[in-house]
C-alpha cells in the first residue's frame, strides 16, 4: 500500500477533478501492475494496472488507495474491471464520500465473491486525498497558505521592496509545492507590485497549475505577465459581480463573479465557485488581505511558513492583515506539524487544531 500511495501521489495537481489514486497488483509476490490516475482524471488507475497485469491478474492481488468507483461515467466502473479480470483480493486504504461511490464499489467487489481488505494506511490516504473529499463533502478545494516572512512576519520593507526575502533553496521548493496544487492564487494587491508569472519552474516538463486572481473590483494590470499568458496557462478571475471582466475574458481569462462580505470578496464564496469548476486544491501565496480573509473565514487548511533570518521592522508589510483579533482565544490555533531547514532559512508546516 505504501508503494500505492507514493504512486497515487505524483498525480496530485494534475488529475482533477479526479483523486490523485494509486494502484499496485501482486501476484506470487510480484508486482504485475501499477498505476496512478492518469494526467487529466482518466484513466483512472485500476484500469490502466490491470491492462498493464493482463492474464496475471487473475487470483491476484490488488492495492489501491481510494474506494474503486461504482457509477457508470465516461468509463465503466473500476469496481466491475476487477471484478472481470478475476483478482482474488482488493486492499483498499479509505472509503470514497462521492455519493454514487460511497461503499457501493465495495459492496460490488464482495457481492462477486472478491475478498476485500479495508483501511490500510487510511491516515495517509485521507491526507493525501483530502483536497477532493473537502470539494464532495463542502464543494470547496483544499487550501494551503504560503507564507515567505522576515522573522520578525514581514512580506516586504515600506516602500514595497520583497524580492526576495527567502533564498533560492526556498523558492525551489516552493515550485516543487505548486506542482502539486490544482491552482496557484493570489490576491490583487500581489499581483499589482509582483507582476508574478504564477507558474512552476525548473521542474521538467510539467501540468501547469490554474492561476486564480482574487480581486473585487478587478483592478489588475491588463499588460501584467498574467494577462499576457491567459491564453497560454490558465487565469481564473474571482471578482465581485459590478466588476467587468471582458478585456481579460477577451485574452483568455475565466471570470467567476461572487458575493461580497464587507469590502472585500466572500473568500468562502469565491472557493465554492472554485471548486464547482473542478480544482480540489489550492496553493494561495497571499498576499496579506487576502491571507488576513482566509485565516478569519477558517479556511486554511495548510499553513506552510518559510522564515528567514533577517528582520525588516514594524513599518514593513505583515504577511497576515488586520483581521480584527481582540482576544487570544478567539484567534485560529494551528499544530506544528513539520519544521526543517532549507537552506538559510527555515520551513515549518502547521495544520489547524482540531
Amino acid at each position: 500500500m505504501t508503494a500505492a500511495l507514493t504512486l497515487g501521489r505524483r498525480g496530485q495537481g494534475r488529475v482533477w477533478p479526479n483523486p490523485a489514486v494509486g494502484c499496485v497488483i501482486v501476484k506470487d509476490g510480484i508486482v504485475v501492475g501499477r498505476a496512478r490516475t492518469a494526467d487529466g482524471g482518466r484513466p483512472h488507475a485500476e484500469t490502466q494496472a490491470l491492462t498493464q497485469a493482463g492474464d496475471a491478474a487473475r487470483g491476484a492481488t490488488v492495492y489501491v488507495t481510494l474506494e474503486p468507483c461504482a457509477h457508470h461515467g465516461q468509463t465503466g466502473p473500476c469496481a466491475e474491471a476487477l471484478v472481470s479480470a478475476d483478482v482474488a483480493r482488493v486492499v483498499v486504504a479509505t472509503g470514497d464520500p462521492d455519493p454514487r461511490v460511497s461503499g457501493k464499489g465495495l459492496d460490488i467487489l464482495r457481492a462477486a465473491g472478491v475478498e476485500v481488505d479495508f483501511g490500510v494506511c487510511k491516515a495517509d490516504a485521507d491526507r493525501d486525498l483530502a483536497g477532493f473529499f473537502l470539494r464532495v463533502r463542502e464543494g470547496r478545494p483544499f487550501v494551503t497558505l504560503k507564507l515567505a516572512t522576515s522573522v520578525d512576519g514581514r512580506i516586504a520593507t515600506r516602500t514595497g521592496h520583497s524580492q526576495w526575502i527567502t533564498g533560492p533553496e526556498a523558492r525551489r521548493v516552493v515550485h516543487a509545492m505548486r506542482a502539486r496544487h490544482d491552482a496557484v492564487m493570489v490576491g490583487a494587491g500581489t499581483a499589482r507590485a509582483d507582476d508574478p508569472s504564477l507558474n512552476v519552474r525548473d521542474m521538467g516538463d510539467v501540468p501547469q497549475p490554474v492561476r486564480v486572481v482574487v480581486s473585487r473590483d478587478l483592478e489588475i494590470p491588463t499588460d501584467g505577465k498574467l494577462a499576457q499568458t491567459a491564453s497560454q496557462q490558465p487565469v481564473w478571475l474571482v471578482h465581485r459581480e459590478q466588476a467587468d471582466p471582458s478585456d481579460w475574458v477577451a485574452k483568455g481569462a475565466h471570470s467567476f463573479a461572487v458575493s461580497v462580505s464587507g469590502s472585500a470578496v466572500d473568500i468562502g464564496t469565491g472557493l465554492k465557485a472554485l471548486g464547482e469548476a473542478g480544482l480540489t486544491s489550492i496553493f494561495c501565496e497571499g498576499g496579506g488581505a487576502l491571507a488576513g480573509s482566509l485565516i478569519k473565514s477558517e479556511l486554511v487548511d495548510e499553513l506552510v511558513v518559510f522564515s528567514a533570518g533577517l528582520a525588516i521592522g514594524g513599518d514593513g508589510t505583515p504577511a497576515v492583515a488586520a483581521i480584527g483579533i481582540d482576544d487570544l482565544n478567539l484567534a485560529t490555533r494551528f499544530d506544528l506539524v513539520n519544521l526543517r531547514s532549507v537552506g538559510p532559512d527555515t520551513l515549518s508546516v502547521w495544520r489547524p487544531k482540531a
